[in-house]
């Protein structure tokens, strides 16, 4: 009986992906009834004022019954986001000079509208209503 203990919750099956602070754990583990399961697990990195620093950990448990709704779920949302959003992070945090590149960016399209503004007066005809 000690020895069915020891076999419940085993990891059969793990990858790990770190991601700068945080890190996801996908382990396939094993039931007592020797069916396997999904866990993920994110741990995440905080630092405290004095330098010491400590990880909060959030888990989910994924069983088979739900593996093709998750999947798909899954699937549709992160599609949706690169459709709409592109796969290039977007990020303050990711990109240390985020905030100088968005303002240079801003600046640069403030230019662009000037000058075309300037191109199109030049190009203006006087049109009636009347005409149309």
């Amino acid at each position: 009986m000690e020895e069915n203990n020891n076999n419940v919750n085993e990891d059969i099956f793990s990858k790990v992906l770190r991601a700068g602070r945080r890190t996801y754990f996908f382990d396939v583990r094993s039931t007592k009834a020797g069916d396997y399961y999904l866990t993920i697990s994110e741990s995440k990195k905080f630092t405290n004022e004095d330098g010491t620093f400590y990880f909060k950990k959030h888990k989910i448990y994924l069983y088979k019954e739900d593996f093709q709704n998750f999947s798909e779920i899954l699937g549709e949302m992160t599609k949706y986001i690169i459709d709409e959003k592109g796969s290039e992070v977007i990020s303050e945090i990711h990109d240390k000079d985020y905030k100088a590149k968005k303002a240079e960016e801003e600046n640069t399209d403030v230019v662009k509208d000037d000058s075309s503004k300037d191109d199109s007066s030049n190009k203006f005809t006087d049109v009636s209503f009347e005409d149309i």
